[in-house]
């Protein structure tokens, strides 16, 4: 929950107020439930966690339908979600992209269109901007994905 909270006054700071607010906070139910799934993993080093994110192998509903573009393929693909750094390492969307892709050479992700930092980061280790996807409650997210 603590880097969650880092991350969050990280991207306010960043000009990004309004993402994992609402219907997408990050909760502790939230969180539990995904470790409860098996799809929470941590980059840690020395026994202090350095970042957080979700991993999902499978069909995500909210990518079922993209606008303004279309993703490059059709293959089954690995999902990465809630990305979160404690911002005390450099390098975690490749350090998560590299491990995710040795699991599913194909990855898909997506942020709001405020978070300029993760789209840059995103763009700098490879990624292709897809189009829009559309979250459970309606709200519009960049698609991004990337293939091995």
């Amino acid at each position: 929950m603590g880097i969650h909270s880092d991350a969050k006054r990280f991207m306010e700071a960043h000009g990004n107020r309004d993402q994992w607010t609402g219907d997408d906070t990050i909760s502790r139910g939230k969180i539990e439930a995904m470790l409860a799934k098996g799809q929470l993993f941590v980059g840690e080093e020395n026994g202090t966690i350095h970042f957080v994110f979700a991993y999902i192998q499978g069909e995500d509903p909210t990518y079922q339908v993209i606008t303004d573009g279309s993703w490059l393929n059709d293959a089954p693909y690995g999902t990465v979600h809630r990305l979160a750094s404690a911002g005390t390492v450099k390098g975690v969307v490749r350090t998560v992209a590299d491990w995710a892709l040795a699991r599913n050479p194909n990855l898909r992700i997506d942020t709001h269109h405020d978070n300029t930092v993760m789209q840059n980061a995103l763009a700098n280790v490879g990624f292709h901007r897809c189009g829009i996807i559309y979250l459970e409650n309606g709200d519009p997210r960049i698609a991004y994905q990337k293939v091995k």
